[in-house]
Order: structure tokens, then sequence, then C-alpha cells
């Protein structure tokens, strides 16, 4: 008898590669191409490309591995399409999809990691590390009897043996400011919540404030909360904060502006090759904000489903909309789960807002580089600091209900400008955040000064609280002390972000209660203080009000 025939591990893992390949090749072919022809043209791609890999697996001088080669290929092919199609290998795609859910099983600690070592910054109201008695300023020695210091500790080191299975146990080594030797935990991990309304809170006796940070699996739930408890405190105006919100999930965007525009009217409609990814969303719902006038912040690093909700409010006069004019992502993306974990993230329409434009800005296909530098060409043309420096194409003009000109082809443009404020940003500053200085000092200052302001409520502490110029000297010194080197001429510009900024994180490790559905309205209350935009956005909402009842006089919505 002959003996069998022994394959090593990239002999087998070569054929399940490429029917991986294949697969994703075939049904890709067959669903967005369409016909006979373009599936054999897809069969025809998938035997070159599985000779070269073949040859290459077979012959070549050196050990490859065909994964690294596949995943590369992939990613190679698919910048000749448009910039935001993407595929992410198994690893990057679980992290992927983790950025959208609504939380993760973990120890529920926020941490910092400084000079190779990690720090707990607060633990998690209603976790395991807070139930243990974890404290803020504890510093991780050990993690299942491992050292947790060195150069190997980095975000993904400490995520991987901090977060796992619900229910599974973990043991923590720490050692704490005053207690001579390490205190040892045994923990046992749970769903940690995380949260996209960042806060929620009023500004004055009607008007409320919200920001929303991105677009996940709870947000919509989380907003119809926001907005419920503003309004038993008397909110009539809301001023919705969408600056920096990348996007997400479409349909809790819709579902978020359901709640603010009455009657049956079109938020959003998608437009593709395949008729079956075609959609019209309308509003359905009696809101829970139909009424009360609205202002919308957006920014440059507004995206996605963040410009669907300021289009839609905008060319419904619904809200008016104040900032910069955003990034300009009007492409629909389908996941699409591969066998091996792998995702491929497709785009297969564009959106349009109810008006008929699409805010997806230009590109070129194959030219990512350039695409990725727009918000970078718009610092150096002016365009972030002059509202004449915007540039839309008069050829692509629409117009709202009310008949006010907007335009499409290049993200959402602000009814009312407001430059970004640079003044106070200088290298000096950046290198203070770069290595958490401010934010250390202030979870220091914290642990000893507990007493004096549990003394102080938090509305007391934002009248009468001031940084000394002694913790800013102890700021410095930590800064010299960090291989920081000084620049007064950069401080002297700087300092009063710096002064407010650590009040704003003092109160926040003071007086934030993660009970309150993770909001961080103590640090936003403080920094609106330096908030051009915010400030700003607050005293126009009569004309907001005005502009609302001006599209509602008309009839049918139209001139």
């Amino acid at each position: 008898m002959e003996n069998p025939i022994q394959n090593d591990r990239r002999t087998v893992r070569l054929p399940i590669l490429l029917s991986i390949t294949l697969a994703a090749g075939v049904f890709l072919g067959a669903t967005f191409f369409g016909g006979s022809k373009g599936i054999t043209d897809v069969a025809r791609g998938y035997t070159k490309f599985k000779e070269v890999l073949q040859l290459i697996d077979n012959n070549y001088v050196d050990t490859v591995n065909t994964d690294e080669l596949v995943d590369y290929s992939i990613t190679k092919m698919l910048e000749k399409l448009d910039p935001h199609t993407y595929y992410f290998n198994p690893k990057d795609a679980v992290a992927a999809r983790s950025q959208l859910e609504s939380g993760f099983d973990g120890i529920g600690i926020e941490f910092n990691l400084y000079k190779d070592t990690v720090y707990v910054v607060s633990p998690l109201v209603g976790g395991p590390s807070e139930a243990a008695g974890i404290q803020s300023g504890d510093k991780i020695l050990k993690v299942n009897n491992e050292v947790f210091t060195g150069t190997k500790v980095d975000n993904a080191f400490i995520f991987s043996k901090l977060r796992g299975p619900r229910g599974s146990e973990v043991k923590i080594e720490i050692l704490r400011r005053g207690v001579p030797k390490p205190l040892a935990f045994q923990l046992k991990r749970d769903r940690i919540p995380t949260y996209s309304v960042d806060a929620s809170y009023m500004i004055d006796k009607e008007t409320g404030y919200v920001k929303v940070t991105r677009f996940s699996e709870s947000t919509y739930d989380e907003f119809k909360n926001a907005v419920s408890s503003l309004k038993t405190q008397g909110m009539k105006k809301l001023l919705l904060d969408l600056r920096g919100n990348p996007g997400g999930y479409m349909d809790r965007a819709t579902n978020m502006v359901d709640e603010l525009i009455s009657g049956d009217k079109m938020i959003v409609y998608t437009d593709g090759k395949d008729d079956r990814y075609d959609r019209q969303t309308r509003t359905k719902n009696v809101g829970m904000f139909e009424n009360g006038s609205v202002v919308v912040l957006i920014d440059e690093g507004s995206a996605s489903a963040s410009e669907i909700v300021a289009g839609a409010l905008q060319d419904h006069d619904r809200a008016l909309i104040v900032g910069r004019r955003s990034f300009g992502k009007g492409l629909v993306q389908m996941p699409v789960n591969l066998s091996d974990g792998s995702e491929l993230r497709l785009t297969i329409s564009r959106y349009f807002t109810p008006s008929g434009r699409s805010i997806q800005k230009p590109y070129t296909h194959g030219d990512v580089e350039s695409y990725e530098k727009d918000i970078k060409n718009r610092f150096s043309h002016g365009e972030l600091f002059i509202a004449d420096s915007i540039k839309n194409n008069p050829k692509l003009q629409f117009r709202t209900d009310a008949g006010r000109v907007v335009y499409g082809g290049g993200g959402i443009t602000p009814d009312v400008f407001v430059p970004r404020d640079t003044s106070m940003m200088t290298p000096y500053l950046y290198e203070l955040f770069g290595k958490n200085i401010v934010r250390d000092y202030a979870v220091r200052y914290v642990g000893e000064n507990k007493k004096q302001l549990e003394k102080l409520t938090f509305a007391d502490y934002l009248k009468t609280f001031t940084p000394s110029e002694a913790d800013m000297e102890i700021i410095l010194r930590n800064a010299n002390n960090d291989d920081i080197k000084f620049n007064e001429q950069e401080y002297k510009r700087s300092k009063p972000y710096i002064r407010t900024y650590l009040k704003a994180m003092i109160g926040r490790y003071a007086y934030q209660k993660r009970d309150k559905a993770g909001l961080n309205n103590e640090f936003y209350q403080v920094m609106s203080d330096l908030d051009e935009g915010y400030k700003k956005a607050v005293t126009l909402f009569d004309e907001a009000e005005k502009l609302s009842r001006t599209s509602v006089s008309l009839k049918d919505g139209k001139k």
C-alpha cells in the first residue's frame, strides 16, 4: 500500500482561501453585476488570481504568508472603487463591528497608559471593578499573574487581557497610593454598556442640549430618553450637537429625524445600480419634539448618518444648521460577512436628501490619497475660517420647502457659519494632551481633594471653582519631568484652554455619575465657556423658530 499524501498547513489552507475568494466573487458578481456575463468575468478573474497565487505558493524563492497576500490583494483591488468600500480581515472586522455595538464584556474601567504603565482613571459605575473597590489612580501591576508593564503593553494588549466572555474571571493586582503592598482583586467580567449620547442637560429654563457622538445600536433609544428627560425639565428649544459625529447606522439617524418632523415627509432616499437597494424613508410616527425650535451644530467631522439628519432638517426648514461644512459622505455601504470571519463593506447606492441633493463630495476612482486630504485642503484654503471660502457647485442648486437655496455635491453647508477657533491651539498644548499631563493631574487632584469637592454641588463648582496658579505650576513641572520642553510664548497662548480643560476634567471625575446613562454633562458644561460654535448657536433660536414657522405656513410645505 502506498503512503498517504501528507500536506503541510499552507497547502491545506490555500484551497480554503481560494474558495473563500471565489465564493465572495461569485456572490458579488451574481448580486451586483447581474447576468451570465458578469459571472463569466468574475470566474475568469478568479482563474487568473488562482494561478498566480498557486505559482507564488509553490515556486517563490522565500516562504510567504498566503493569508496576508489574499488580504493585501483584496484591499488593493477595492482601492480602484470608491473611498468607502472597505475590507476588514477577521481581527479588524471584530473591532470594527464593536465600535457600533452598545457595549462589551469586560471589567469596567476607564484607563490611561502612561510610560508603559496602566492606571485606572475611573471605575465605571455598576461595573465589576467598582463593585470590587478598585479606585481612580490605582496602578495595574499584573493581570492573571502576567506582568502588566513594559513596552509590550499597548491598547490592543490591554483589551485582550481585560475584556473577555461575560462571567469569566480575571485576577488583577494593583498598587494604590498610600498602601505599601499590592492589592489583589478577583473580578468576574460583565456586560459594560457604551453610549453615543455623550451629554444631555438644560442650558437654561427652556433650552436643552444633546450631544450625539455616533449612530450605534442604542443611539435612538438614548436620544429618546434624553429628549424625554429634558422635556420634563421644561425644554422648548433643542440644541442638537452632531460635530465630530462620523455616522453609523442609517436607521438610527432616520428614526431620530422622525422624532423632530411632523406629518408624512421624506427623510432620505437611496438610489443604486440594483433596484433592490433603493429605499425611501419617510416620517411616520408622532414625534417627541415636533414643535419646539431646533438648532443643529455640524462641522467638517460630521459625516454620513449625521449628514442625513442635518440634510433632512435643513431641507424641511425644521432646524437652523450652524457651524462648518460637513464631511460629504453620501455613499451607502452594505456589510457582507465572509466565511472566514472577515467583512466586506461594499458601496451599493447613494443617498439623497429630501430636496434631491447628493451630499457626496467629488472623488476620483483609485485616488484615495487626494480624497483623504480634503479636510487638510479645506484648512489650507481657509474654508474652516472664512465663510466665503466655501466653494459650492452652482450647478447643484436645490431648494428647501420654504424655497431657500441649498447645494449638493459636497456635504451640508450650514445656514450660519462659525469659524474654527485655533487661537489657543499650540504644539505645546498638543504635547500636554499627547502625554495626558492635564488629565493625569485632574485624577490626582480629585483623589487628594475629595472631601473638599464633596462639599460643593456641581452648580457651585461650575460658578466658583478655578484652578489655581499653583495647579498650573504643577502641570508645567509634570510636563518638564516627562521631557516636554517648556515654550513660554505657546504656554501663554494656551493657558486659558489648559485651565478650562483642567476644570472640566476635575469636574468630570468628581461629579460625573455613570448611572446617568454615560453622560459627560459636567465636562461639556465647563468647556462650553470656550466653545464659539455653542455660544453662537444658543443665540439663534429665534431665527430657527421663524424659519420653521415660514415653512409650515406654506401650502403643502412648498412655494
